[in-house]
């Protein structure tokens, strides 16, 4: 009957200490949504941004994303969101979709600029920038390692010219097929 108290009290304990870290986490990962005045940007892509997700400026949260919608006549990503009215926007800001890491996790940052006009509530973020997905990514360093090695050296003839000095490809293209 001893082991039985002994393992009841542990348990006990077990599940203080789980919501003494439940309460700290949740109180120190600043999930608060910040009410504030209502802003919107276009993008081609959102591609892993969510409703709720942050809005910073330099690391600090200064809004949250409210909802995205699709604007039927351009096809692009409308993004609300609300951010801090102690915050006032140049209009010459630039939003853009960051990642918080590797494994997931996208957040809209903003960079303000230095116009002296304010963005208005419910104005729009006219500067923005949509982040290339993985697929993409991949696909340029693969296109640029492929393209590295084929470039000739100086006094070097390419395949086609004569003589001892490279030429440089005209403009227009060319058959190095090195990435812009």
């Amino acid at each position: 009957m001893r082991r039985n108290t002994i393992e009841t009290v542990l348990g006990g304990v077990v599940i203080v200490v789980a919501g003494f870290f439940l309460v700290f986490a949740y109180t120190s990962a600043d999930l608060r949504r910040v009410d504030g005045y209502d802003v919107q940007a276009n993008f081609s892509s959102v591609g892993g941004l969510q409703s709720g997700s942050d809005v910073r400026i330099s690391g600090v949260k200064v809004g949250t994303v409210t909802s995205q919608t699709l604007d039927p006549k351009t096809y692009l990503a409308v993004v609300h969101m609300t951010i801090d009215p102690s915050i006032k926007l140049p209009k010459d800001t630039v939003a853009l979709i960051a990642s918080e890491s590797l494994l997931g996790g996208k957040y809209m940052a903003l960079e303000p600029g230095g116009d002296p006009d304010e963005i208005q509530p419910g104005g729009r973020i006219d500067f923005t920038q949509s982040t290339p997905g993985l697929e993409q990514l991949l696909g340029q360093v693969i296109f640029s390692m492929q393209g590295g090695g084929q470039q000739a050296q100086p006094g070097q003839a390419q395949p086609g010219q004569a003589g001892g000095t490279a030429q440089p490809p005209a403009a227009g293209g060319g058959a190095s097929g090195g990435a812009a």
